[in-house]
């Protein structure tokens, strides 16, 4: 019987997990530091995960539109997931107040996400990184 390869138990422990937000140490105890980072590495490279962060990785899926491989959520929910996976509380930014409050129509679309903390990570992927602002 051949033993398991490290990216298939990746895969199996990513299949168990509840959210799409994955931290390099939740695999810490499957082995070294710089082979759990190839075995990431090469999950990202076949397009199983995309890494939005140093350290973060996300479950990713086949872009209808032209087969590349995207996130299975939003950009700002996964910047959610990820701030509290790290520990950062997430608030509503000003303009997401002023809306749901009723004191404008305009409707804030902006990668801004408010944090009680200060965050020097950058989290995106493909050039489309997620902004901050101090709640």
């Amino acid at each position: 019987m051949r033993a398991e390869s490290l990216e298939t138990r990746l895969m199996k422990r990513i299949g168990r997990k509840r959210g799409d937000v994955f931290l390099r140490a939740d695999f810490r105890d499957l082995g070294g530091y710089d082979q759990v980072g190839r075995a990431l590495r090469g999950l990202v490279e076949k397009g199983k995960l995309l890494k939005i962060g140093q350290g973060l990785y996300t479950r990713a899926a086949p872009s209808p539109f032209d087969g590349t491989p995207a996130p299975v959520k939003g950009l700002y929910s996964l910047t959610a997931e990820a701030l509290g996976r790290l520990g950062v509380e997430s608030t509503p930014t000003r303009f997401e107040q002023t809306y749901n409050t009723g004191k404008t129509t305009q409707v804030p679309a902006g990668r801004v996400i408010a944090v009680q903390k200060r965050v020097r990570r950058k989290i995106g992927y493909k050039g489309i990184f997620m902004s901050f602002e101090r709640a």
